[in-house]
């Protein structure tokens, strides 16, 4: 069971079935399947060998989701990097994991040729839609030229993809996931109804991230269609579903608080819309109220877990959100454990808790991750006899409801994306003003939480919250700076063994709000 399963099938039991969208193009899984083993072709005629790592960097397209199957059938394994990040930080990226070749879009073949220079002439192919510019191979091109192959057919334990998330130590890790995982994962899905026999699914959420990769595979299981929209805008997204007629969107909370606050969405008929699934980040009470009150007819299901889990773990149904369910305070929670999941909730030791009781959340399957690549040390921290350790400090009801309730890593969820505040402390303390620093995250309405900082100046200096939010984004991605900087005159509050009091400068924070 690999993730070419799903075009295997449907070449065989709905070749003429639409299998992906974008604008005017629609695409035939019986295309579909000609071009990803043309292009499976074309990538072992440059030289990519099974297990080499292909990068992508790219908006969302329908050529992404070829990729995402074609680097499987040569039996390569694929690396979506993150198009918010700086070009330092993808070049980090491709170094670790010691890439074969980089796929970039329109967007981003600038950013991927001076890739190419830094690292040194790493291949480039170009899969937008213009000329391909010059030091690139062209993908249509390839796939004209090359002849299909076979699929490698790599087996559950081989490794799939390797998809990059913040590191506490300031490094992005790679996680890597085999495909059993994400396949297992595909299916925990489809038994929870995640998504349904012809479904049309928009790629509006990145095709990085996973929480959109775990949709796209479950949908293909089912030779549903994919719709693909290049970036995020309200009017966009409804005048998407009008046209296309979709039946299932995978949102993080900003996007569903930027859709139901929109008047762009008025005059469309969205009435195909069925399922929203949520997830990547908190989502407050009163914009879920908001967001079912907006959208009447639509079921509303909410996905936990991390990308080392593949990544869901719990899901919050639609019945969850309703009724009796809803007077019990169950749409707080994250829902209950998926098929082939245990989850626990254990103390410092990793002692069990009794329910009710806050701890940190582990869990236990087969969507666990083979682990981080190359790191074998952060790998046997983060799992502990087949546990992983999600960092995320939460409870178990009697019910068996798993309710999050912080995060024991100083990690902050800012419009979905994962911010570990020990890399922007890192950057601030490069500014020859800061003595001391501190990001902790703070409550946004927009975003969910906001990156906010507290900085401490040396003797005599001086610098304003401008020009240390302009440093940081000179250095990180724009996603991970500060929104929001206090500069203190006292000293930040540390504990007996020295370390910052990051709970003090919240609760601080929460008192004057």
């Amino acid at each position: 069971m690999n993730t070419t399963l799903g075009l295997r099938k449907f070449l065989d039991d709905n070749p003429q079935g639409i299998a992906t969208i974008f604008g005017d193009r629609q695409r035939t899984w019986a295309e579909i399947g000609e071009r990803v083993q043309r292009f499976a072709g074309a990538l072992h005629g440059l030289g990519v060998k099974h297990g080499d790592r292909v990068a992508v960097m790219s908006q969302n397209n329908d050529k992404y989701f070829e990729v995402y199957l074609a680097v499987a059938w040569a039996g390569a394994v694929i690396v979506p990097l993150n198009v918010r990040w700086s070009q330092a930080e993808n070049e980090d990226a491709l170094r670790d994991c010691r890439a074969s070749l980089l796929l970039a879009d329109d967007a981003f073949a600038a950013m991927a040729q001076a890739l190419s220079q830094t690292i040194g002439d790493l291949p480039l192919v170009y899969m937008g839609e213009q000329s391909a510019p010059e030091g690139f191979a062209d993908y249509e091109r390839l796939i004209a030229d090359a002849a299909p192959v076979d699929d490698a057919m790599r087996q559950g334990t081989d490794l799939a993809g390797i998809f990059y998330t913040g590191g506490t130590t300031g490094r992005s890790k790679g996680v890597m996931l085999s495909h059993h995982n994400l396949m297992l994962n595909a299916v925990n899905s489809l038994g929870a109804n995640l998504m349904g026999q012809g479904s049309r699914y928009m790629h509006v959420a990145p095709m990085f991230h996973l929480g959109n990769g775990g949709v796209m595979y479950a949908n293909m299981l089912l030779g549903g269609s994919n719709v693909m929209l290049p970036a995020f805008t309200p009017g966009a997204v409804a005048a998407a579903i009008d046209r296309y007629r979709v039946t299932h969107i995978m949102l993080v909370p900003t996007m569903i608080q930027m859709l139901v606050d929109s008047p762009d969405i008025d005059g469309h008929d969205i009435s195909s819309l069925e399922q929203i699934i949520y997830g990547a980040s908190p989502i407050s009470e009163a914009l879920l109220d908001r967001a079912m009150q907006r959208l009447p007819g639509v079921r509303f299901v909410q996905a936990y877990g991390m990308t080392e889990l593949s990544p869901m773990c719990t899901l919050l149904r639609p019945e969850d959100h309703l009724g009796e369910n809803r007077a019990k305070g169950r749409h707080r929670s994250a829902g209950r454990t998926v098929a082939t999941c245990e989850l626990r909730i254990v103390d410092e030791n990793n002692n069990p808790l009794p329910r009710g009781e806050i701890g940190e959340i582990i869990v236990r399957g087969d969507t666990v991750m083979m682990g981080y690549w190359e790191r074998p040390a952060e790998t046997a921290a983060a799992i502990v006899d087949g546990w992983m350790h999600t960092g995320d400090g939460g409870y178990m009801d009697a019910d068996g409801y798993v309710y999050v309730v912080d995060r024991i890593k100083d990690m902050i969820i800012s419009g979905g994306e994962n911010v570990y505040s020990i890399e922007v402390e890192n950057v601030l303390a490069q500014h020859p003003a800061v003595a001391q620093c501190a990001v902790i995250g703070i409550p946004s309405e927009r975003w969910g939480e906001q990156v906010h900082a507290v900085v401490v100046l040396r003797p005599g200096a001086d610098a304003s919250p401008e020009e240390l939010i302009g440093f940081c984004r000179d250095r990180i991605a724009a996603y991970k700076c500060p929104r929001s900087v206090d500069l203190s005159a006292e000293p930040l509050p540390l504990s007996g063994a020295g370390k910052i009091l990051k709970r003090t400068l919240r609760q601080r924070y929460l008192d004057a709000a």
